[in-house]
């Protein structure tokens, strides 16, 4: 659901560029797309996944066989697990719009003037003065009941309309496809590898090379979303990634050398 909690950080930005007086360079735009996000964040779940998986059982077994099938096993589980939990969870956003919507058309409709008031409130707490809330904004409204029952469910419920193109099925279809293009990247340098050398020591070095790749790539990406540098983005998603790994292997590795245990 679309939160607007952060009006009064909009109106804290907006005044300190006022005091500067509208000078300076122009923001960068947000990297626009209606899956874009779904797409990159998906992709950096999915390397970090499976490079912790491959990094648990290269530490636990000697066999890159092992690390494939259970690789790509575990791999298309979750893309699965995931593009399921994606649809689900946009068709229940959607039904919760919908829903919230009607019963805020019914407040409006027969408690026009609660409402009213209620809003009057809200632009009041964001800094509008109190006449221009009442005489400029609230009492247009009234006029106009379908954008007072959007204003009343950003307001009131921090919900926006619902967005009739969005198709939940698409976003699920998106985040599997982006989970399993991302997520077998790791596995690459073990499929390619394969031809050259039996060495399974080189086959995991080489699949964290892939994976420091592509999650540097991501980095950048996820830089051009957020707004962030892209030096701290492309650390953060690679530091993460070394994180994840290193603890996957380390448990592999204690299972085999402390508990015994080897696959």
């Amino acid at each position: 659901m679309s939160d607007i909690g952060g009006g009064s950080s909009s109106i804290r930005l907006l005044r300190e560029v006022e005091e500067e007086g509208g000078s300076g360079e122009r923001p960068k735009e947000p990297w626009k797309g209606e899956y874009v996000k779904s797409i990159v964040y998906g992709g950096l779940d999915a390397i970090i996944t499976c490079f912790s998986l491959i990094s648990s059982i290269s530490a636990s077994t000697s066999s890159s066989v092992n690390v494939l099938v259970l690789g790509f096993a575990n791999l298309v589980a979750d893309a699965i697990s995931m593009g399921l939990g994606d649809y689900v969870s946009a068709r229940t956003e959607q039904d919760v719009i919908i829903k919230e919507r009607r019963v805020t058309e019914w407040d409006v409709i027969n408690h026009i003037d609660t409402e009213q008031s209620q809003l009057l409130t809200h632009f009041q707490a964001l800094g509008m003065d109190y006449n221009d809330a009442t005489l400029k904004v609230v009492n247009i409204f009234k006029k106009y009941k379908d954008i007072m029952v959007d204003q009343r469910m950003v307001a009131d419920k921090g919900m926006l309309p619902a967005d009739e193109e969005v198709t939940p099925w698409k976003n699920g279809l998106v985040t599997f496809t982006s989970f399993m293009l991302f997520g077998s990247t790791p596995l690459l340098s073990f499929i390619i590898l394969i031809p050259f050398t039996n060495n399974d020591t080189f086959k995991f070095i080489g699949a964290c090379i892939v994976s420091a790749i592509a999650l540097a790539l991501l980095g950048v990406a996820k830089a051009r979303i957020s707004g962030e540098r892209y030096m701290f983005s492309i650390a953060m998603t690679l530091f993460s990634g070394a994180m994840a790994g290193a603890t996957a292997y380390f448990v592999g590795w204690s299972l085999k050398h402390v508990a015994g245990l080897e696959g």
